[in-house]
């Protein structure tokens, strides 16, 4: 960043860094003592909907790598289409499994950057729910290298638990790397794996 970049207030992007998500685990133990949310098996890789052989070998190439892994419960990995036009590449793993959880969307992540779709990656997500039924993802955004918490409120709607959202941050803060702009926490509405 050289001088112009600086009394223009430009900011150097933060480049991505995959091994946030091995932070995870760890977090996740915290999650539970703090807030009572423990994992639910469910992950997602979100990307903006790519078409061409390219992008299809790679999924091709992605889906066996998880596919065959022997120990999976479960359905295999899924490629789903929302409404907004995204796509998401879904895991789901046996709620005891979030190290093999976060193992799979690394490799989502890695696959897809090592073939030319890093600028297509948007996030990664991993779901959580709590003995009250309510759920909640931790989600990377991998532009950023940083995660954020993302409360839907239960009964349908569009709202979020904003409160709880900064209960989260606030306990997980020492075991990942959070957002610090609050206008960076966008919502998920209706994520596969939330």
């Amino acid at each position: 960043m050289g001088l112009l970049d600086i009394l223009l207030g430009r900011t150097k992007p933060v480049a991505p860094d995959l091994d946030q998500l091995f932070a995870l685990p760890s977090a996740a133990v915290t999650l539970e003592a703090a807030a009572g949310f423990t994992p639910t098996g469910s992950g997602a890789v979100c990307f903006a909907t790519v078409e061409g052989a390219a992008f299809e070998q790679t999924h091709r190439e992605v889906q066996a790598l998880l596919d065959a892994d022997a120990d999976r419960e479960g359905p295999p990995v899924g490629l789903r289409r929302d409404e907004y036009g995204y796509s998401w590449l879904v895991s789901e793993r046996a709620p005891d499994e979030l190290p093999q959880l976060v193992n799979d969307l690394h490799a989502v992540n890695a696959s897809m950057e090592v073939n030319g779709f890093g600028p297509q990656l948007l996030c990664s997500l991993a779901g959580f729910r709590d003995g009250e039924d309510r759920t909640l993802a931790l989600v990377y955004l991998y532009k950023r290298g940083t995660w954020f918490p993302f409360a839907p409120l239960p009964g349908g709607g569009q709202r979020r638990d904003n409160a709880l959202e900064l209960r989260v941050k606030a306990a997980l803060g020492n075991d990942l790397r959070i957002e610090q702009d609050l206008n960076r926490w966008f919502p998920v509405w209706g994520a596969p794996g939330l």
